[in-house]
């Protein structure tokens, strides 16, 4: 059958619009409090995220659909797709200020609170996946909404080292934020967020060094994202109160370490092979972990589609391919989050996989600096053996 119109050649194109529902998440609590009764509301954000979420995945099963090669340039070009993630930004914020004004009320139960606190920071970590898509694009105006949507985190440093560090080393130990076979979730976050950190301020300021340019100098693209974050919260403060920093503070705690829990789940074990000359292979579809599942993708607007998103990162959301030589999660990213804050979990699920993909070769998996000692290899290769858990 020969596809005579854009819709077709997108069976998602109007799904992605379900994409919104995590920005708008921090504006629904006071209403459907409000109509119910029911404070469990003000924890909306996590109950989607991590209750609904991966049990539509498993109601809804795989994506299955990939964009077509001769849709490509079409698909690319159609504006529709870039308006589904710019409309994420105005209900990020204003769901940010719908919560700073509930923040300021004595009224409301601390613990209520901390529930849209908690919202707050789930919106924020997914509104850095939309600063993500914006920050790897060529035009000035993306790039420009990718350090306003990473204000809410202050995280603004992701912008230079996402692109300019991590797809330069990913999978291979020197990525911080590539975690390594046996390292659980807990000793990853602090590296990967001090080494990001480190690496993102090495590489501005060589950056600027090459133009002949001092560190404030307004090109600074750090200066300007931590600006922007300085202005947001300065600017909450004044309107609602200096109370509503501690609030503020803890939910982009809560989103930093929800980006740096997905970066943990994307290339867990991976390493890219050497070539003959010393250095690292080219980064394939076989150094990223990939899941399929329909209502994650549509979510997270294919982030889950990391493999081909590595291959050709200057591929717009809407056209990332699924690709057979990636390794596959057993669930969405919602569930493997889950699974990763339980470090026992989080190995049974995952470390035989790692052996699997590398045919049973550890020394082929990113395993860090070092060797690993052969009784832990060995206690990991019965793992592999028992298969599937």
């Amino acid at each position: 059958m020969v596809f005579q119109n854009s819709d077709a050649r997108d069976p998602k194109r109007y799904l992605w619009m379900l994409g919104l529902i995590a920005p708008g998440c921090a504006i629904l609590p006071p209403l459907l409090v409000g109509a119910t009764g029911l404070p469990v509301f003000w924890w909306i954000g996590p109950i989607i995220v991590f209750v609904v979420i991966p049990l539509l995945d498993v109601a809804v099963g795989d994506d299955g659909s990939t964009p077509r090669e001769r849709d490509y340039e079409v698909m690319s070009r159609d504006r529709y797709y870039r308006w589904c993630t710019y409309c994420f930004l105005p209900l990020q914020f204003s769901g940010l200020f719908v919560a700073a004004y509930l923040w300021a009320d004595p009224g409301l139960d601390l613990c209520d609170k901390l529930g849209l606190a908690v919202t707050s920071g789930v919106v924020s970590g997914i509104g850095i996946n939309a600063a993500h898509e914006l920050g790897h694009r060529v035009e000035r105006a993306e790039r420009l909404l990718a350090k306003i949507a990473l204000a809410q985190s202050g995280y603004g440093h992701f912008f230079v080292e996402h692109n300019r560090g991590h797809h330069v080393r990913v999978a291979t130990p020197a990525d911080p934020a590539s975690a390594r076979f046996g390292e659980s979730l807990w000793r990853f976050l602090p590296r990967s967020i001090a080494g990001g950190l480190r690496s993102a301020l090495r590489l501005e300021r060589d950056r600027l060094a090459r133009q002949n340019k001092r560190w404030w100098h307004p090109s600074n693209h750090i200066a300007q994202a931590w600006a922007m974050s300085a202005a947001l919260f300065a600017g909450i403060a004044l309107l609602f109160g200096p109370t509503v920093l501690v609030f503020l503070f803890l939910q982009a705690l809560i989103g930093i370490t929800l980006l740096e829990t997905v970066n943990y789940i994307e290339h867990y074990g991976l390493l890219r092979q050497r070539r003959p000359d010393g250095r690292y292979e080219r980064c394939s579809p076989r150094d990223s972990w990939n899941s399929d599942r329909l209502v994650t993708n549509v979510f997270l607007f294919h982030l889950q589609r990391h493999s081909d998103h590595h291959a050709n990162p200057g591929r717009r959301y809407q056209t990332l391919r699924s690709s057979e030589a990636a390794p596959q999660l057993p669930a969405g990213y919602a569930t493997m989050v889950l699974a990763a804050l339980v470090p026992p979990v989080w190995r049974a699920v995952m470390d035989h996989r790692v052996l699997t993909h590398y045919d049973g070769d550890l020394s082929r998996a990113n395993t860090g600096p070092g060797r690993r000692r052969p009784d832990a290899a060995a206690a990991v290769d019965d793992r592999a053996r028992s298969g599937p858990r």
